[in-house]
């Protein structure tokens, strides 16, 4: 791949949509025993995140994933395991961003500014560091030096902590292709909601069936209801008990 493609491709990387699972600040909760692993065996979580990345198929390797002038030129289709050793050993920054851009560039996925934030801050403290040893040799300030080895340790204690976020974090995406989150849930529609008025008895049910009455045979319509009367009801007393006066006729003491 020329340096026009690769900045041609820098540039659509840009307008990428999608997002990572987790982002960095969040890879540690997100797998904290995995993180742990590539803190402390950041070559093999290399090695066995880019074997994953290519679906198990090594057939399809190239050195850095095609993104740097040495790709396709050192032998990788003869003996593929043994090239990526090399590269996750003698190139381990090179091999973690390799399989950062061959993630982005199948599931279009962009980094976050909070991501970017970090990453730059790494990159930048490196050269810090870089730059005070360099004064620090030639001056030859004891100060100097002190503050050199300071910020050279600050910088390598970054780029590991970084790295191993950075790796999981490509971890959890696989995780993610490859289903182990199981399946999406099936998202409904929500039924149209009812206002409830004074004169209702019971408010309209929302999202569920309507109940049967309490008390009222499985199978047989419900009764109907009584009809409207005033007070006292019309006809009483009933037509069988005749009006009678007090006491009632042929009561004796």
């Amino acid at each position: 791949m020329t340096n026009q493609q690769n900045l041609e491709k820098m540039q659509l990387r840009q307008n990428y949509r999608n997002l990572w699972h987790t982002d960095l600040m969040r890879t540690i909760q997100a797998d904290t025993p995995y993180c742990c692993f590539a803190l402390w065996c950041a070559p093999c979580v290399s090695y066995l995140l880019r074997k994953r990345a290519l679906y198990g198929d090594m057939s399809r390797y190239t050195c850095c994933a095609g993104y740097m002038p040495c790709s396709g030129r050192c032998g990788e289709s003869k003996c593929p395991e043994f090239c990526l050793c090399t590269e996750v050993v003698l190139c381990f920054g090179n091999s973690v961003a390799s399989t950062r851009f061959l993630l982005q560039d199948e599931f279009n996925i962009q980094t976050t500014q909070c991501d970017n934030c970090i990453i730059g801050f790494m990159f930048c403290l490196q050269q810090v560091a870089c730059i005070f040893s360099i004064v620090a040799m030639i001056v030859g300030s004891d100060e100097i030096s002190e503050a050199s080895q300071l910020l050279s340790c600050l910088a390598d204690f970054v780029y590991c902590t970084v790295c191993a976020c950075m790796q999981t974090q490509h971890k959890v995406e696989m995780d993610k292709r490859d289903g182990k989150f199981g399946p999406q849930p099936v998202m409904a529609v929500p039924p149209p909601q009812q206002m409830s008025r004074i004169d209702q008895q019971v408010p309209p049910s929302v999202g569920y069936a309507p109940q049967q009455a309490y008390g009222q045979p499985y199978g047989y319509p419900p009764a109907p209801p009584p009809p409207a009367q005033g007070y006292p009801a019309t006809g009483y007393p009933p037509t069988a008990y005749p009006p009678q006066g007090y006491p009632p006729t042929g009561y004796s003491r």
